[in-house]
């Protein structure tokens, strides 16, 4: 292959993410900046395929043009960046909150890493209503063996179409044959809202009271996928029902996601103000919240805490300062990450995406809170608890707290359905300690208590008085 054939054949990924359109003409190409520029990186591979030590595969290949494409892109930000089509379908179903599966959580056997087992089925899927259950080990898919395989392949293998079937095999623990089980796949949805405790009579369902003397409510929201907004909205319902006075909402560890959805969830706390504000280029756009008699009024008057800490990153952060510059919420836990950008995904004709920094949001106050890669910690950026507020973790703190929520998520199984023997946690060796209490959650719980507790001698007073 002569040399510029295999360049223009490496290159074309390269032009097509650029979005150039290079003409071919009957002489030479036009010499213009953006020609070179391709050029260049056009020489460069055919000499690396011409002189490298050892000869470079299709594979290899491929790979040096996708690290090329993203060593450059993340010099302009660390978001920027190239999807090939296994990252892109990965991406997207992180955004949606759904995809086409079995419904269950997996992970390497702490026992044995070799191993791959079920943290948790989810409730309503296929996995969970044939009665699989946490611990139980997936010894082979289809017809390949799981030992020594990465999570990420098998999940590959058990993913698909729903209405398609898969054949997985699992060895239950203490059990002394493997059992071969045909699943049909579905469309999965995975909860990002969860509460203090799962329901002891229902464990696909949330206890979100906290506080039963105060009728303070907890609400976790982990990620901000499509169904967030509709999930919380589920979630406020069985808070009112129940009571609730004051709420908690926990956003601790918490990634971001979608625009739109931070700006709902917000506005269901919010019963006006500004949300945030975007900036590209020369144009900006701002959101408010809408006072337009929603049935969670009540929400937007009850006093609230928002938990959050440095992994609280760019959805998270617009509905936290939302709140907390608004006079809505106080922050109580640490400072966030600090991601002041939106990204948008633009595909590309031959498969895979580009996702590029269109815009930075702005407080409602105007303050741009993202922290750029060369930032030092005495720097501004993030989202700051509120006076008072800052709650310091040491590391058995954090390690406990990730197994507390660790050990909440799992679900042993089915109701009703009765096991084979009897079911295991998935990681045995992880212990809380005897009574253990969650620091940055009891913080915000003593804010409230008092904040409830004041208002409660407002009124007490405001009746004597008008007496």
């Amino acid at each position: 292959m002569s040399r510029w054939n295999l360049a223009w054949l490496l290159i074309l990924p390269t032009v097509l993410a650029s979005g150039l359109m290079l003409r071919f003409a009957s002489a030479s190409l036009p010499k213009d900046k953006d020609y070179e520029r391709m050029r260049l990186i056009a020489d460069v591979l055919a000499e690396v395929e011409k002189n490298y030590v050892e000869p470079l595969d299709d594979a290899r290949k491929q790979k040096l043009v996708e690290d090329m494409l993203n060593g450059g892109l993340r010099r302009l930000d660390e978001h920027t960046m190239y999807f090939n089509e296994d990252v892109l379908s990965e991406f997207q179903t992180q955004s949606q909150g759904e995809f086409g599966g079995v419904g269950f959580i997996m992970a390497l056997d702490n026992g044995n890493a070799k191993h791959i087992v079920i943290k948790t089925p989810l409730p309503g899927g296929p996995a969970y209503d044939a009665g699989l259950q946490a611990g139980d080990q997936i010894v082979r898919i289809e017809d390949k063996s799981t030992e020594g395989m990465k999570t990420e392949e098998a999940r590959k293998l058990i993913l698909g179409k729903p209405g398609t079937k898969v054949n997985i095999t699992v060895l239950r623990r203490g059990a002394a044959q493997p059992e071969a089980i045909t699943l049909t796949r579905a469309l999965i949805e995975q909860p990002v809202v969860s509460g203090l405790a799962r329901d002891p009579n229902d464990p696909t369902k949330w206890d979100y009271i906290a506080d039963p003397v105060n009728k303070i409510a907890l609400i976790r929201v982990s990620g901000f996928s499509g169904k967030t907004t509709k999930e919380l909205k589920v979630a406020l319902d069985q808070c009112e029902a129940a009571g609730a006075k004051a709420y908690i909402l926990d956003l601790r560890g918490n990634p971001g996601g979608l625009l739109n959805e931070a700006i709902d969830v917000a506005d269901l706390f919010l019963a006006g103000g500004g949300i945030v504000t975007t900036k590209v280029r020369d144009s900006t756009r701002s959101w408010t919240a809408k006072d337009d008699g929603k049935p969670y009024e009540k929400a937007t008057e009850r006093p609230m805490a928002v938990l959050a800490d440095q992994g609280s990153a760019s959805a998270s952060e617009i509905v936290a300062a939302a709140l907390q510059e608004n006079g809505r919420a106080v922050v109580i836990g640490q400072r966030t990450y600090g991601k002041g950008s939106v990204q948008k995904v633009f595909d590309l004709p031959e498969g895979g995406a580009v996702k590029i920094t269109t815009e930075v949001w702005l407080t409602p106050a105007g303050k741009h809170f993202h922290r750029v890669q060369t930032a030092k910690e005495t720097d501004s950026w993030g989202v700051e608890p509120d006076p008072g507020m800052k709650v310091d973790l040491t590391e058995e703190q954090m390690k406990n707290y990730v197994i507390m929520l660790d050990q909440l998520n799992v679900i042993p199984g089915k109701p009703g359905v009765a096991p084979k023997v009897p079911p295991l946690p998935p990681r045995p060796d992880w212990t809380l300690p005897a009574n253990y209490k969650d620091p940055v959650a009891e913080k915000g719980m003593e804010y409230l208590r008092k904040k409830l507790s004041g208002m409660t001698r407002r009124v007490v007073s405001s009746t004597g008085v008008a007496a």
